[in-house]
């Protein structure tokens, strides 16, 4: 089953979004990184890499984050993986809470994470710039 990582720069969205999500899936592996460590609002690498770390399987993981500087540290985050998780380890722009609902529906229904990105990328709402 495909792991779910929800990054925020709040604790609270990132548990909210959790909480909302295992109500429609509660068997999908989610994991939160909200807030930095010391308790502020931002973003912290370190707590990302832990949180894909508790989900990951060889099924993959899909993070989904809420603005830009989210973004860039989930990539560093999988920058920080070896080889073999890298690979298996996807972000995706989508809108958070709609995105996460719609994630735990998908691996809920044994969708492999190739599957997933397909059936996310039309809700992409443009805040991965190419």
């Amino acid at each position: 089953m495909v792991g779910i990582v929800v990054v925020s720069h709040s604790s609270k969205i990132a548990q909210g979004v959790k909480e909302l999500a295992e109500q429609m899936a509660s068997t999908v592996p989610i994991a939160t990184a909200g807030g930095t460590n010391d308790q502020r609002i931002g973003t912290d690498v370190e707590k990302i890499t832990e949180a894909i770390n508790e989900v990951y399987s060889e099924d993959g993981v899909i993070i989904l984050f809420d603005l830009g500087s989210a973004f860039m540290n989930a990539e560093m985050a999988i920058e920080f993986l070896d080889e073999e998780k890298k690979a298996k380890v996807k972000i995706v722009d989508v809108p958070l809470v709609e995105g996460a609902v719609a994630a735990v529906v998908e691996s809920s229904i044994s969708k492999n994470i190739d599957e997933m990105l397909e059936i996310l990328k039309p809700m992409a709402i443009g805040k991965i710039s190419n």
